[in-house]
């Protein structure tokens, strides 16, 4: 079965992810490093030249596209639940692991992160405060599986995630 982690920026889903992979010795794959590579662009670019709504559209093909492989750990970007059509085929084709971490630690974590477009305006809180009241309703209602990762490794919560794992 997939294994599909979902949650905020800097909850850990591609460190958790690598290592969630290592441990059960499957591809790994990124949906927003496929996006650039695809597009052989950075997120940035996207973001600023077809708006949220062009990186959206290239989020939903990737998403499909990955969903569809078989035996593999994916994480996505943070925004990816906002879409039905993403939520429908996470649900659809693998397990949903919702990676929780507080806004006070998405603070510390992306703190040096230049590479998000959606932080590099305005207050980071209180950016961060609204995707949250926008999206954690969403990831609680696909996931099958919720970890906490403020003050863990990845290596403990990849741990975790395998310890609840029914297969």
């Amino acid at each position: 079965q997939n294994i599909f982690l979902i949650g905020p920026m800097g909850a850990g889903k591609t460190t958790i992810g690598r290592a969630l992979a290592r441990s059960l010795g499957r591809s790994f794959f990124d949906s927003d490093i496929e996006i650039e590579q695809r597009s052989g662009v950075d997120l940035g670019w996207i973001f600023d030249v077809e708006g949220e709504a062009g990186f959206g559209l290239r989020e939903e093909g990737v998403i499909d596209d990955l969903t569809k492989k078989q035996q593999i750990i994916m994480a996505t970007g943070g925004g990816a639940i906002l879409s039905p059509v993403n939520r429908n085929n996470l649900s659809a084709r693998g397990l949903v692991v919702y990676l929780q971490v507080s806004i006070d630690e998405q603070l510390t974590r992306t703190t040096y992160e230049h590479r998000r477009p959606t932080l590099r305006y305005g207050d980071k809180r209180e950016l961060l405060e609204n995707m949250a009241e926008e999206t954690t309703k969403l990831y609680e209602e696909i996931a099958d599986v919720i970890v906490q990762t403020d003050d863990q490794s990845a290596k403990v919560v990849a741990s975790k995630i395998v310890e609840r794992l029914d297969f």
